[in-house]
């Protein structure tokens, strides 16, 4: 018709090159890693021994430490939850590997087994109450969370009298274990801890799962609208319950690194971690709504943890300012995170 305007022609989405600048802008761990050059170049001014080799190596375990919790929560929050009981997990993996081999006197891979299965078990629990209860994962793991910081110090104090674990420095397959989960590496200089291998190790990992799988899209998938995903049949309940085992898994590698590293654990410990965990994720990009993240991001908002917590010791600050900067570090990140989801926004 004469009348009638034609539509301009359109080019297919699929075939619209993406520029490099745009590809950058839309990556989640863009405002962490501006962040981490920022921190990193503040302490090298402020703090003279900050770039000192040793010192490195000393950030890098900081770092690490909290890195490999990070990597899995980061999934977990993508996927749209949260784990309250992650930091005591750390220590009821640690308490289990300990006691069962004291107190059943076996070789000490008895016990760490034992602590695999055992928190494997939560973690599937936590999975499971989550799906079939419908309850926010908030309240599900705030009760794991309660339980397990009772069940810690009760059953300490029942076996060991105390709270504390008994030594199991002598007994068999200590030495062995030492070496997986607390040696050390000297490269020259500087002084590794092996937890940084297991945090680039589980990064790797998790970022290979996001990037290159079909869970990994599942994981964006229920994060993003879980009943839309179920509706083009993505198994939310499966995906779930895999994410809290991921979590569960990280969280017997930090603690049998904490048993091993110490020899006892004080049954006491672990709480509060969770937050930090959940900090270092969200600096890196994750957002709190789920569907949004890397597990890269979370290793930038780890490093970030490890340059802040030891520039302010490297400083000769006083400690007590650390709280402080990471709250600043959490609200600078999020607000920086933001902006640059806007501007990708912006330009697509």
């Amino acid at each position: 018709m004469s009348g009638s305007t034609a539509a301009p022609d359109r080019p297919d989405e699929r075939l619209v090159r993406t520029s490099p600048l745009r590809k950058l802008l839309g990556r989640p761990e863009l405002g962490s890693v501006v962040g981490a050059a920022a921190v990193f170049l503040f302490f090298a001014i402020v703090a003279d021994s900050f770039l000192r080799a040793s010192s490195f190596g000393t950030v890098l375990y900081a770092a690490s430490v909290l890195g490999i919790m990070a990597a899995p929560v980061a999934l977990l929050m993508i996927g749209g939850e949260f784990d309250l009981s992650a930091g005591v997990l750390v220590t009821s993996s640690a308490l289990v590997s300990s006691m069962f081999s004291y107190q059943m006197t076996v070789n000490v891979w008895v016990g760490v087994l034992v602590s695999l299965l055992v928190t494997l078990a939560i973690g599937a629990f936590n999975g499971f109450m989550l799906t079939r209860t419908k309850l926010p994962s908030f309240i599900i793991t705030l009760g794991t969370f309660l339980m397990l910081t009772g069940l810690n110090l009760g059953f300490t104090k029942l076996i060991s009298g105390t709270v504390s674990t008994k030594g199991i420095g002598d007994m068999e397959g200590f030495d062995s274990a030492h070496a997986l989960f607390a040696s050390t590496l000297t490269l020259g200089s500087i002084q590794l801890k092996v937890t940084i291998l297991w945090w680039i190790a589980l990064v790797a990992v998790a970022t290979w799962i996001l990037l290159r799988t079909r869970f990994g899209n599942w994981i964006f998938a229920v994060g993003g609208e879980a009943d839309a995903a179920r509706a083009v049949g993505v198994p939310v309940i499966r995906t779930k319950i895999g994410l809290y085992l991921g979590v569960a898994f990280a969280a017997w590698v930090s603690g049998q690194h904490l048993l091993f590293s110490y020899d006892v654990v004080q049954s006491g410990e672990g709480v509060g971690n969770e937050l930090t965990y959940i900090i270092a994720a969200v600096i890196g990009g994750c957002l709190i709504t789920g569907g949004y993240g890397s597990a890269i991001g979370s290793a930038v908002g780890a490093f970030i943890f490890g340059m802040t917590s030891k520039g302010i010791v490297y400083a000769e600050w006083n400690p007590d300012w650390f709280k402080f900067f990471l709250g600043a570090m959490l609200l600078l990140a999020t607000l920086l995170n933001a902006w640059v989801r806007k501007r990708a926004e912006a330009t697509t």
